[in-house]
């Protein structure tokens, strides 16, 4: 079955700026596509089997309101393929060559499931974001963040609340993997949206730290270090108990810069192409903690690299600071 109207993912709760305080999914009471009018495609992608459409829904008999609507095809699961494959479905012929045979097959309802997540109202932020643009890459000193990206980031006041909602079990407390409740070196262990939970093939969960007000990156130093210990070997623990993973079979990230402004780490399966994996935007937590045992306050002076769309505001005030 479609999952028709699933929450935004977090980093768009971030932009929006809004918590959700339900405990879990409800029923909506319209159809969250009512009168669908695609205006655009955003963009696509072969390779991902994902779609992104910015369209009007109508609430009611006047207004439509703008949508952001993306399309994915859901990861294969073993055991109902091999199902599938072993009841002999009917295959048409498309080529055959030698040893070589393309057939087209139409699966059951079952398997043909498309995840469907449902922007509404879409702000134009929302459409821009997903639109495919034009990509530059920035190299931020030290300085370049404390004139520049600091005072942008604490001009914005964007919202945080939904991930205080977590933190405090307000909202998702049933999807919690692991927990450790000290405020200071504690953090709380939940499935990324992104993942659908029935296999571990992409495997994507966030490590949300409980102490407020450390950033990003930038803001690491030497006295996080039990923190960011507690996440890795924790984290690594907790997936292994609960998913069979090892922790040589995880790929365990920081993003810079970040989709929202309070620490979390990303632990994906290694083998899943995530996004936010490139080398401009992830760093390895096992990397950040060894950089701040070498050198105490080595993220408030390095210069990061990372990539800003040619919309983003960011890039506007670096530009304009003769920054890039």
């Amino acid at each position: 079955m479609a999952q028709v109207g699933e929450k935004r993912k977090r980093e768009d709760k971030a932009e929006n700026g809004s918590g959700d305080t339900d405990t879990g999914p409800s029923v909506p009471s319209h159809h969250p596509l009512s009168g669908f009018q695609l205006q655009a495609v955003l963009r696509e992608s072969a390779r991902d089997k994902t779609i992104f459409l910015h369209g009007k829904v109508t609430r009611n008999a006047q207004d439509a309101e703008d949508a952001v609507v993306i399309l994915e095809r859901v990861p294969f699961q073993a055991d109902s393929v091999s199902r599938l494959l072993a009841e002999r479905p009917e295959l048409k012929l498309q080529l055959e060559n030698d040893i070589y045979s393309v057939y087209h097959l139409n699966p059951p309802p079952e398997l043909n499931e498309i995840k469907t997540t449902v922007i509404c109202p879409a702000t134009e932020k929302h459409i821009k974001k997903y639109q495919r643009q034009d990509v530059c890459l920035i190299h931020e000193t030290g300085d370049d963040y404390d004139s520049v990206t600091l005072p942008f980031i604490e001009a914005q006041s964007l919202s945080v609340q939904w991930v205080y909602n977590i933190l405090e079990k307000k909202a998702e407390a049933d999807r919690i993997v692991h927990e450790n409740p000290d405020p200071e070196n504690g953090f709380i262990l939940i499935p990324d949206f992104k993942w659908n939970q029935k296999q571990v093939d992409d495997l994507y969960l966030i490590a949300i730290s409980h102490p407020r007000g450390i950033k990003s990156l930038r803001d690491l130093t030497a006295d996080h270090l039990p923190l960011l210990k507690n996440i890795l070997h924790e984290g690594q623990e907790a997936i292994l108990k609960r998913y069979g993973l090892r922790g040589n079979q995880l790929r365990i990230y920081l993003h810079y810069q970040p989709s929202y402004y309070h620490l979390h780490v990303h632990f994906t399966a290694l083998g899943h192409d995530a996004p936010g994996t490139s080398v401009e935007r992830a760093h390895l937590l096992c990397d950040v903690i060894q950089n701040l045992e070498r050198e105490p306050r080595y993220y408030r002076t390095r210069t990061l690299t990372y990539a800003l769309r040619a919309d983003e505001p960011l890039l506007k005030k670096l530009k304009d600071a003769g920054k890039c």
